[in-house]
């Protein structure tokens, strides 16, 4: 199952012509002799430019995070039944996923929601030249997997929409992932779209109205429900984390007051 070999201005015009002829002559000289210091006034010096500022913190006001890892076993997982699969361990507080023959992952084992929820993660790639997270998870009544560093180490994308894997659709895009670095994933599930964003950046915004939602044909089926695998690439996982998302209910309308 290799991906890579296939895979919801207004313009402002403003305008000053509201004098009347007669008027704007003296509002100008009005203006300029305002703008003379009188005696003993020091005319301020303009405003200096303000440095650079720090950025803001990200503050999350969303619900809380349930942890799906803690740190010591793989409680709560299980090894996926890849065939060549790498010898998984737990170390350091990571999952670590070694390189092999082809797919090599990990299943969670609790029950997890099928809408409206969150699942955040840190990936390191190790070593190997494919991806290094295919993230399996539920959209309704479906799977979907995100894939990062595919084809190569560079392809990103959904698998599948439409019958289209992470290589095929619109979710299809390249970037550079370096070896030994920490990066955080997350993915937003709701009953219109998936939404996906890496180190806080969104990287994928897709719709899913009308649309048909499905794994690539193969050993990544074994990642069902809730699974994360590499392709020939050796990988650590850590801060394992997933929330489920309040579901705004449409406000009653009011109802008038009854006359006697």
């Amino acid at each position: 199952m290799k991906d890579s070999s296939s895979f919801a201005t207004a313009q402002e015009t403003g305008s000053c012509s509201l004098l009347t002829r007669n008027a704007a002559p003296l509002l100008a000289i009005t203006i300029t002799l305002a703008a003379l210091p009188g005696p003993g006034v020091i005319a301020a010096e303009p405003p200096k430019p303000a440095g650079p500022s720090a950025p803001a913190a990200v503050v999350d006001s969303g619900p809380p995070w349930k942890s799906l890892f803690d740190g010591k076993t793989l409680a709560g997982w299980r090894i996926a039944p890849f065939g060549g699969h790498g010898e998984v361990e737990v170390k350091d507080g990571q999952i670590v996923l070694p390189m092999g023959a082809m797919l090599t992952g990990v299943v969670c084992t609790s029950e997890v929601p099928k809408l409206h929820y969150e699942i955040s993660l840190e990936a390191m790639k190790l070593d190997g030249s494919d991806f290094f997270c295919g993230l399996t998870f539920p959209v309704s009544n479906a799977f979907c997997t995100l894939i990062l560093g595919g084809w190569g180490g560079g392809l990103v994308g959904l698998s599948s929409i439409d019958g289209l894997d992470a290589s095929e659709n619109e979710t299809t895009q390249f970037k550079q992932f370096e070896k030994n670095r920490w990066y955080a994933i997350r993915v937003r599930v709701a009953p219109e779209r998936i939404e996906a964003w890496l180190d806080n950046e969104r990287i994928i915004n897709q719709s899913i109205v009308g649309r048909r939602i499905s794994l690539r044909p193969g050993e990544i089926e074994s990642s069902v429900p809730l699974g994360i695998a590499t392709y020939q690439t050796s990988a650590a996982l850590r801060n394992l984390k997933l929330r489920s998302l309040a579901v705004e209910m449409p406000k009653a309308a009011a109802v008038p007051p009854r006359t006697p």
